[in-house]
């Protein structure tokens, strides 16, 4: 049979060549180039024991779910030991699991029943910054021989004489007020570029970075698959600690944004950081065989700086996946296709060659996506993002269109709500976009057993939840899983793309590989009906294209044909629309996908 094989596909081979068609396909890639990844915040994914705060038995209760929605991997929100002044960014122990989310051998058991469903486990990294809490740091405020300068400390600048000495410069934190803070057993203040109790750590010390180079080390051999990393751009600050120039975009002098933070954030022995931390998880690898193990960085920073994170300019590699949040920082519920397309265009361009780009919709620090964009563009932004190539992030609640909660200044716990006080704790707060996930309309949302949460439950978890989107006939979940299987398809995992805008308000993303069938995604971002062609949209299309997947709102079906010159939009509405091959191009897209086995 393997000879019948070898000889068929020969001879298929020739016929494609006798056709002028090129063999020459595009390499696989590797799992993570073509991944869905899902942010779990597990202090608000599942709660197993009925406290009201999610925990890992919850999580492993439902990786199920996860491996039946479609998503290759998860990353985990901290599950550290930790104070929770910050929900698990202040970490005391960043061996040890926190009491209230388990222990580790829950952890091990969740890394084990992941790998038993194919889903891959992302470790929440915290580099930057420690609890005051930590040893180290306690080590350190003691002044114990090898932890003097763990942390950045400084006298402070001279003040009148009897009076204790004032802050090094006018640096702020990002949760409001001054980046440092006096020690009152050490008699010198320390750096904190997030809450007081927050230190950060210095990378100046080679001790420290080894230490966080074991760190990834330990749980590395707990089994992960790789790092999410927090924080990246404030690894490093300038050692003669210069005052930082004024932005002009706010006169709000204890704001973070006040300032520019030339002396404090894209330091180059930042991204220097990054490269060793790609050369121990490659190293890693070499060593212990399996699947590549990857470092996903968070930083909010320039697409010139982004572009370093991929690779150094002699090609030294950095982060897999430098996280792409323009879809988050550059879009709003008033932007036009045009600017989704320049988005989609400006990550591209800094793209180097080998290299896959990302595509970030939300997570734990920003408004949800049908809070942000509109409820109507729901299945929209799914269908967009799933579209693009390279990997894909998802925030738990959003393939459901879960919207922000509402919380009171009573029930606010965020630290960056609660440093900013009651009159302004709405506009800082993250705790609306932290609400319990909402699994069915029973009491607390199916989230827990218990008679409280430790966030109020969002206010529409009757309606929208996973066990009514499952049975309903149409709904986001079932948009999100229809684009996932869509995702599985050669053209969406190696095509071109082009994303284009059409007036005023429609978007076309086209995804594109020679011999495979064309997909184009049509997202209607207004509320008036709309009519388009597609013709030009992409090379010799035929004239009639079939619905792949429509939004919850449309009136199409899946299958249904449509004249390519001649497209109706309804307000608000998406679909994938999908081009044939021919005959001949199928069975040549079916020999180069046996070849590629």
């Amino acid at each position: 049979m393997m000879k019948f094989d070898r000889v068929a596909i020969a001879c298929a081979v020739s016929l494609c060549i006798t056709y002028g068609f090129d063999l020459s396909e595009p390499a696989t890639r590797d799992w993570w180039q073509k991944a869905a990844f899902y942010q779990i915040y597990p202090r608000s994914f599942k709660d197993s024991d009925g406290d009201g705060i999610g925990d890992l038995n919850g999580v492993t209760s439902k990786l199920p779910y996860l491996k039946s929605i479609g998503v290759a991997a998860f990353w985990l929100s901290p599950v550290y030991k930790s104070p929770m002044v910050d929900f698990g960014y202040d970490i005391s122990d960043f061996r040890a699991i926190q009491d209230e989310y388990g222990t580790m051998a829950d952890f091990e058991r969740l890394v084990e029943q992941a790998r038993m469903l194919g889903l891959k486990v992302i470790m929440d990294f915290v580099p930057n910054h420690s609890s005051n809490k930590h040893e180290w740091f306690i080590k350190s405020e003691n002044r114990e021989p090898g932890y003097e300068d763990y942390y950045v400390w400084h006298d402070g600048k001279p003040n009148v004489p009897g009076e204790r000495n004032l802050p090094p410069n006018n640096w702020i934190q990002a949760f409001r007020g001054s980046a440092w803070q006096w020690s009152e057993k050490r008699e010198q203040y320390y750096l904190h570029q997030f809450t007081v109790e927050q230190p950060d750590l210095n990378y100046r010390n080679p001790a420290v970075v080894q230490e966080m180079k074991d760190v990834l080390t330990f749980w590395l051999d707990k089994g992960v698959d790789g790092f999410r990393i927090d924080a990246v751009p404030t690894l490093y600050e300038d050692t003669e600690l210069r005052n930082e120039p004024p932005s002009g975009l706010t006169d709000d002098a204890e704001d973070t944004n006040y300032l520019r933070h030339i002396y404090t954030q894209d330091l180059p022995e930042t991204v220097e950081m990054v490269y060793q931390w790609r050369e121990l998880v490659d190293a890693y690898q070499t060593a212990n065989g399996g699947e590549t193990r990857v470092i996903m960085t968070e930083a909010y920073s320039s697409l010139e700086v982004i572009r370093t994170y991929y690779q150094s300019a002699s090609g030294r590699l950095g982060s897999h996946m430098p996280f792409n949040f323009r879809i988050i920082t550059e879009l709003s519920g008033q932007s036009k296709p045009s600017d989704y397309a320049q988005v989609v265009q400006d990550w591209m361009s800094i793209l180097p060659a080998g290299q896959v780009p990302n595509w970030v919709m939300g997570n734990h620090d920003r408004p949800r996506v049908g809070t942000r964009m509109g409820t109507d563009r729901i299945d929209a932004l799914n269908m967009i993002l799933l579209s693009l190539p390279g990997a894909s992030v998802t925030y738990q609640g959003e393939e459901i269109g879960m919207t922000d909660g509402v919380i009171s200044w009573e029930d606010t716990v965020d630290p960056a709500a609660c440093n900013a006080g009651k009159d302004l704790y709405a506009e800082k707060s993250r705790d609306p976009c932290r609400t319990p996930f909402q699994w069915d309309g029973s009491s607390m949302a199916g989230f827990t057993s218990g008679g409280k949460t430790w966030l109020p439950v969002g206010p529409l978890y009757r309606e929208v939840n996973v066990q009514v989107q499952q049975q309903a006939e149409k709904s986001h979940l079932k948009v999100y899983r229809s684009m996932m299987e869509l995702r599985k398809t050669k053209t969406l995992q190696l095509g071109s793309v082009k994303a284009i805008a059409l007036g005023d308000t429609v978007l076309a993303v086209v995804r594109e590989l020679k011999t495979y069938n064309t997909y184009i995604t049509l997202s209607n971002l207004g509320n008036t009906l709309q009519i388009v062609s597609a013709v030009a949209l992409a090379d010799a299309l035929p004239s009639k294209l079939y619905f792949e997947t429509v939004s919850v709102g449309s009136h199409n079906i899946r299958g249904g044909a449509v004249a390519t010159k001649d497209i109706v939009l309804l307000p608000y509405e998406s679909f994938v629309l999908k081009a044939r091959v021919t005959p001949v191009e199928h069975l040549y897209s079916s020999i180069c996908d046996l070849w590629l086995q």
